[in-house]
């Protein structure tokens, strides 16, 4: 076998070194550019160097290429680029009669939070498509009670005055995941696969990778195994799987690791897949850790195409974690369905800081699945509440069926994963006129209220989920029977949940912002920094005030 490994890895070797061979601008070495990309939150934000005239950013969504609006004449830089970010329709406000259940999968990625903040770091702010709000909304951990009993999550409610309109409500519905100690998660069965095509060449992609992978690796032990794939025009093994502890192994086949050629994702997908099968462990952690820019260019190259693939290969029970970097062709659009449909997650590696929070001081999360499928489904109480709206999840909404249907896929949760969704509520008695209305039924009559509808619960919380390796789902019921408290009076987290939501509101333009606006943004977060031992909402505070000079 390792006469077998060896060929195959010499030859992909070979192959690299043959395609950048012609290239004659002085490639970087991983550890060269350093203090370019160690951002961390206590730091200054860097800035690109100033121009003299304003950039445009063209970007591609789904549907349409559209130019971003650009920032301050002497403040922006002339990006022309192929990015790709899905368009977004934000959720309007529906009505519990008509409308009584909300039904969602759950979301752990963070991946837009440091796209906007590349942007804003470029002096540029994000295409509207790169803003979804319930991932600026949980990349913040919280602090949320553990669950107490044998189950996956426990289930934690709060609700205050919405700071952007005093007349409504604000509803936090938030998730902790349990914890579990890294010697008890069982062997970690990795498959590293890592996207080494030419348009990773740049210091923020194959450079700033490679140095996170490192940091991965050092966390390994003695248990766990440790294999390298890699993908340009064709796919190879560069490492047999290898245990955890052989650190200099795992650093020496990275440290080889050079860009380019073409990129044959597929190829790569499925050689990452058959590797991390033949070293299955039934009691362990099994994951293809993916590591790309998502311009896949040559082989299977269409988004449904290699959706598709990555469906069928989560069939084996190996999860996927989805790591993005650099820009230019980032296409994210593409990242974030290969990690929704593989029973994965999706982070985007704009910094060392961000490898680090993502790889090591939340490794348990990223790596370790202790739910999957989950679905959230909260039934309005009509007699409390006029019309509601789901704050971010347009992408991960499903019907109201669908929650009781175990064959559809929704969302995976990590060891000690918080999950936060927030609902802007119109409580029953407020002249509205959100939410619309219909005209009376000529064949039918409005149904009448249960007896529950006068016992002053707001709403019903359902989750569905599944046990890692399960394919039958459980049922956890929650009622919301919630006393509405002043912004003052709410905690913290509450405080920072709602600015990050105003702040994604603000980013995208929302017709829901009412009077939210950067100061707003800024004052809520600030009253939320007790529990910030990293500085992530410390750093958002300089973010939001970025966002706001721009937007001036």
């Amino acid at each position: 076998m390792k006469t077998k490994y060896m060929h195959v890895a010499l030859a992909v070797a070979a192959g690299i070194l043959v395609a950048t061979c012609g290239s004659s601008d002085g490639r970087r070495d991983a550890t060269s550019s350093s203090s370019e990309y160690d951002y961390a939150p206590d730091r200054e934000v860097k800035r690109f160097p100033r121009q003299t005239k304003p950039g445009v950013l063209v970007y591609k969504d789904a549907s349409h290429e559209e130019e971003m609006r650009p920032g301050p004449a002497d403040d922006a830089v002339i990006i022309h680029n192929t990015e790709s970010y899905d368009r977004v329709y934000e959720n309007e406000f529906l009505r519990p009669a008509q409308n009584p259940l909300s039904t969602f999968a759950a979301d752990v990625d963070t991946a837009s939070y440091s796209i906007v903040r590349r942007f804003l770091n470029r002096g540029q702010l994000p295409p509207p498509g790169a803003v979804r709000i319930e991932e600026l909304v949980n990349y913040f951990n919280y602090q949320y009670a553990p669950p107490s009993d044998d189950k996956p999550f426990a289930v934690h409610t709060e609700a205050s005055r919405s700071p952007w309109n005093e007349k409504h409500v604000l509803l936090k519905i938030g998730i902790k995941g349990k914890v579990i100690p890294t010697e008890d998660t069982g062997p970690r069965n990795l498959v590293f696969l890592l996207d080494v095509s030419g348009s990773m060449e740049t210091p923020d992609k194959l450079p700033l990778l490679k140095k996170a992978m490192r940091m991965l690796t050092s966390q390994m032990n003695t248990k766990d195994r440790v294999a390298i794939v890699v993908y340009a025009g064709a796919s190879g093994l560069v490492l047999p799987p290898t245990a955890g502890n052989n650190q200099a192994a795992i650093m020496a086949a990275l440290e080889r690791l050079q860009a380019g050629g073409s990129t044959n994702g597929g190829a790569g997908i499925q050689l990452a897949y058959q590797t991390a099968r033949q070293n299955f462990h039934q009691e362990g952690v099994n994951r293809v850790v993916l590591a790309t820019d998502g311009d896949f260019n040559v082989g299977t190259t269409n988004q449904s195409e290699l959706v598709r693939l990555i469906e069928k290969e989560r069939e084996s029970g190996i999860f996927l974690t989805v790591l993005g970097f650099g820009s230019g062709n980032y296409k994210d659009s593409t990242m974030e369905k290969l990690a929704d449909k593989g029973n994965g997650n999706y982070a985007y590696i704009d910094t060392i800081a961000e490898a680090r929070k993502v790889l090591v001081q939340q490794i348990g999360a990223t790596l370790v699945t202790i739910a999957k499928d989950v679905k959230l489904q909260v039934e309005f109480n009509p007699a409390q509440v006029q019309s509601y709206r789901l704050i971010g999840y347009e992408n991960r909404m499903l019907k109201a069926e669908d929650f009781n249907d175990d064959k559809k896929d929704a969302g995976e949760i990590g060891a000690g994963h918080t999950v936060t969704a927030l609902y802007e509520i119109v409580p029953s008695g407020v002249q509205s006129d959100l939410g619309g209305t219909i005209d009376p039924l000529r064949y039918q009559q409005n149904n009448q209220l249960s007896g529950a509808a006068s016992n002053g619960e707001l709403a019903t919380v359902k989750i569905r989920y599944k046990d890692p390796a399960g394919s039958t789902s459980k049922l956890l019921q929650v009622p919301v029977q919630q006393t509405v408290l002043e912004l003052k009076d709410c905690s913290a987290d509450m405080r920072m949940a709602s600015a990050a939501a105003a702040y994604g509101m603000l980013l995208r333009g929302s017709s829901h912002k009412g009077q939210a606006d950067y100061r707003l943004v800024r004052d809520l977060a600030r009253s939320a920094l007790q529990n910030d031992p990293h500085g992530y909402r410390a750093e958002f505070l300089r973010l939001a005030e970025m966002a706001g000079d721009l937007q001036q």
